[in-house]
């Protein structure tokens, strides 16, 4: 069931770049027509790039899989994966610190200046939770996610022989789009109060997240070391698998 999670993972990165962040695009245009939506430049060029160095990472190993230029067959593939995935647990700590410790006001949107961040701290609400209760609440769900998520992928191989849907088809396709349900709903709420850089934050940020620190180094690193197979993690999916 590996392969499943891997393809999970890739429809979840896919899902957030493309049906989410076109989602809340396309109807912030409808509710804002004829006028310009702003978004912050800098941090979108800051997961930007992360996301390329991501692809990049993803990228390398299936060329090696696919072309078969490795100097030593299967051990060539395998180190770069693993080296990989520690650049990719770097850089995202890395961008957790950027994130956490940089000033409120180091970016100023592009096109709005003062007056949006005039705007933008009167609207700013008390905590209705304080941090330790968040804390808790987000543990609490995260331990009943996972416990979800192992019946979720038990079931995968009969619902997809009842159906007679490829498995790649529900890892990549399906599972993502219902996974990510809250985050579509959410940018697409945001883009909808011309709050764009919100709707940018839960597509874009999503997808880093899942790909530098979880399709990837985590996920390699831990495959590393409970031995749980000898491939490595990379972008090559048999679609045509049943």
């Amino acid at each position: 069931m590996i392969r499943v999670v891997q393809q999970s993972l890739l429809g979840s990165i896919l899902s957030n770049m493309l049906l989410v962040l076109g989602c809340a695009f396309f109807t912030g245009g409808l509710v804002f027509y004829g006028r310009e939506q702003f978004f912050n430049k800098a941090t979108a060029a800051v997961d930007s790039s992360l996301l390329l160095m991501a692809v990049m990472g993803l990228l390398f190993p299936a060329v090696l899989h696919s072309t078969h230029t490795e100097l030593h067959f299967g051990k060539s593939e395998l180190a770069l994966s693993r080296f990989s995935s520690c650049i990719m647990l770097v850089a995202y700590a890395s961008y957790l610190a950027f994130q956490l410790k940089r000033q409120k006001n180091q970016y100023i949107p592009v096109g709005e200046g003062e007056t949006q961040t005039e705007e933008g701290s009167d609207d700013e609400d008390d905590p209705e939770i304080s941090k330790w209760e968040s804390i808790i609440w987000l543990s609490i769900l995260t331990a009943w996610v996972s416990v979800l998520s192992e019946y979720l992928v038990n079931a995968i191989e009969g619902a997809s022989a009842s159906l007679k849907i490829p498995v790649a088809f529900i890892s990549v396709i399906l599972l993502p789009i219902v996974g990510n349900a809250a985050e579509h709903a959410g940018a697409i709420m945001f883009a909808m109060k011309d709050k764009l850089d919100i709707s940018l934050g839960v597509a874009i940020g999503s997808s880093t997240q899942i790909a530098m620190f979880g399709s990837y180094g985590a996920f390699n690193l831990l495959k590393m070391l409970k031995s749980l197979g000898y491939e490595p993690c990379h972008l090559s999916v048999p679609w045509g698998s049943p």
